[in-house]
């Protein structure tokens, strides 16, 4: 590696070679419906800037979590034309990454669609954990059924869902929530017995979706849709670290990070949570541990 161009990839780490990477980053720039701040399409971005500034060594594993094999991917180009056509495309791009565990790093929540069907097709048993401040269950929103608003609503179709931190939504939401009493865990019901709770409502394939404005914006500002209330840095790796001990999570994503609403330390945040989040699935826990990368279910 040249000391005076450092990889732009995550972590500004050598890029790990793709066939051997156990681990994919995967940018997405895009907010084609974004409905209250804009500017999330430059999130992926801004989360690998800040990576590059991450220690790589974690005190809390005890080990250099990268050495797992990172590799960092092209953007994948948006698709203007339709949200819809958008999740296709991450559909089809998703589906070739089957045999690795692919962090998406987006972008708006829509996007999100498109890495769960991909996975799926891998993980028939397989469940969504979602940490987010709003269910996103709106069946259409804006006249689009493939909306940010919409997209867990889409994921439902798919697979069961889990929900956690939900501290704001609509009456339609309230609605599907109470006719179909799937498991949503609400933010002010949160105490710290309630990553034991949560987990056993998940299938052993875990996919997990983290809209960053499920945290609570005294330390992530930096989203499209802010709501007050939401979790504290330690309360999110409590629960992190507890499916990752029971459950085999194949993948995952960060979403709806708009670094031109918030200080630079938002970025810093999520990137370092990605990292963690990558740590504890390579860690060695769980069923299937050491299996992540198989493409088996």
């Amino acid at each position: 590696m040249d000391a005076f161009y450092p990889p732009r990839n995550f972590g500004a780490i050598p890029p790990a070679c793709f066939d051997s990477a156990r681990v994919v980053v995967l940018p997405i720039p895009y907010d084609g419906t974004t409905t209250y701040k804009s500017g999330v399409r430059d999130g992926a971005a801004a989360i690998i800037d800040a990576s590059q500034y991450l220690e790589l060594y974690d005190h809390e594993l005890d080990r250099e979590i990268y050495r797992a094999g990172i590799h960092t991917l092209d953007e994948i180009e948006p698709v203007v034309s339709s949200p819809e056509r958008m999740v296709e495309r991450v559909f089809q791009v998703a589906r070739t990454l089957s045999s690795k565990l692919v962090v998406m790093l987006g972008g708006e929540h829509s996007l999100t669609l498109g890495m769960v069907r991909a996975a799926c097709e891998t993980y028939p048993r397989l469940s969504v954990l979602q940490l987010d401040a709003h269910p996103d269950l709106r069946d259409e929103y804006q006249g689009s059924r493939f909306s940010h608003a919409c997209v867990m609503r889409r994921v439902l179709e798919c697979c069961p869902a889990v929900q956690v931190g939900i501290r704001s939504l609509s009456l339609e939401e309230h609605d599907v929530i109470e006719a179909r009493k799937f498991p949503v865990f609400f933010a002010e019901r949160l105490t710290p017995d309630s990553p034991g709770e949560i987990v056993p409502y998940l299938t052993e394939n875990v996919y997990i979706t983290i809209d960053l404005d499920a945290l609570d914006p005294s330390i992530m500002s930096a989203v499209g849709t802010p709501e007050p209330g939401g979790f504290g840095w330690y309360q999110t790796l409590d629960l992190l670290r507890e499916v990752a001990h029971h459950k085999r999570i194949v993948g995952f994503d960060l979403v709806e990070l708009c670094p031109s609403v918030g200080p630079a330390a938002c970025a810093f945040t999520a990137a370092k949570l990605a990292y963690k989040l990558i740590g504890y699935v390579t860690q060695g826990w769980g069923p299937g541990a050491g299996g992540q990368g198989t493409g088996k279910p």
